[in-house]
């Protein structure tokens, strides 16, 4: 599952991030082959605790493997990274992730903060095989800009293809349209001014705060941008995510203790879900069994599972789609048991 690779460079991006690159060994080319978008899990001893996250890949595919990483008040592993430095080995997961940027030719790319790391890899692939691209970015001040250096060179390699639109909410720019933060009455302005086509294009994505991702897609809508256009993924949550209360069925289960059932790389593997427990993550966590897991948010779907046998509420749900929710598919690390037994199926496609 983890793959121990060393850090080829650590390159300090902007005074609160830096760009860690791993070298990615012969061997393992394979395994770590990714689609502009997705991401990867880092995982590293944090002061004696184990520490995960998971991070969107910034490098186009065929270039060495690179996250970016921005510091977060209070995060631990984001703090951690900071200090990291070339030659220092960290233990990371093959890519994963279903935001992704296929066969698209006119993107309108939205990011804020951060938000970036996944659609400079989208950007610069698509740029490269011939697409349109509009990218409206968000940060507090320009010294704060993720990967500016790239972008503007992206930006003179590409000038009849690549239209790059910084918003600051910090610093006055001389347009006032390019002055605040990014929201849907943001892009409605801008789109109204004609610096974004909404209609003409064929693919927008946006990553970023939950809320900035939601006020978009509200505007979106209200444009009549189909939903299938439309794709977004959340790199953190505003807050604490609002979860669901355990269901009367899931209390009564959890009372008398579920016998649960994984299969995980063609193995089977069993242990007990209690009262003590939230999840099924957590149960296995307390009894020494390791899962796949990453945000523990129900965004990243690094647990995504089958439901086999028995049945599973979830507390919170940010990345099954519906077509997988009827086919049974649940997410461990927010998975709750209501029945007597349950078996979930994490090589199930």
């Amino acid at each position: 599952m983890f793959h121990d690779l060393t850090l080829a460079d650590v390159r300090a991006e902007t005074p609160d991030s830096v760009v860690l690159t791993f070298d990615v060994p012969a061997d393992l080319s394979g395994a770590f082959s990714y689609q502009p978008g997705q991401y990867v899990t880092l995982r590293a001893d944090v002061d004696g605790t184990d520490q995960r996250r998971n991070y969107s890949i910034a490098s186009r595919p065929g270039a060495p493997l690179c996250v970016g990483v921005k510091r977060v008040e209070d995060g631990v592993f984001s703090s951690f990274a900071q200090s990291l430095k070339p030659g220092d080995t960290l233990a990371v997961m093959p890519p994963e992730g279903r935001f992704v940027c296929k066969n698209q030719t006119d993107l309108v790319l939205i990011a804020a903060g951060s938000g970036i790391t996944p659609l400079i890899s989208i950007a610069s692939d698509a740029l490269a095989r011939g697409a349109r691209v509009t990218l409206v970015y968000g940060n507090r001040q320009t010294e704060t800009i993720m990967f500016r250096d790239t972008l503007d060179a992206l930006k003179d390699q590409y000038l009849e293809r690549f239209t790059l639109i910084h918003i600051l909410s910090r610093e006055a720019q001389d347009v006032a349209l390019l002055n605040g933060r990014v929201n849907g009455e943001k892009i409605a302005a801008l789109a109204h001014a004609g610096a974004i086509d909404l209609q003409g294009s064929d693919g927008i994505f946006l990553c970023g705060p939950g809320g900035m991702i939601d006020d978009v897609v509200e505007e979106l809508k209200s444009q009549d941008v189909k939903p299938a256009l439309v794709h977004f993924e959340r790199f953190t949550m505003d807050g604490e995510a609002p979860r669901a209360p355990k269901s009367r069925a899931a209390e009564d289960a959890a009372a008398h203790g579920v016998a649960v059932s994984v299969y995980l790389d063609g193995t089977r593997r069993d242990f007990q879900f209690e009262a003590q427990d939230d999840t099924v993550i957590d149960a296995a966590e307390r009894q020494g069994l390791e899962l796949p897991f990453s945000c523990k948010g129900g965004m990243c779907c690094t647990c995504r599972c089958k439901v086999a046998e028995g049945s599973a509420e979830m507390a919170v749900n940010y990345s099954l789609e519906p077509w997988e929710l009827e086919a049974g598919f649940t997410l461990a690390c927010q998975a709750r048991p209501t029945s007597e037994n349950l078996v979930l199926d994490f090589d199930a496609a």
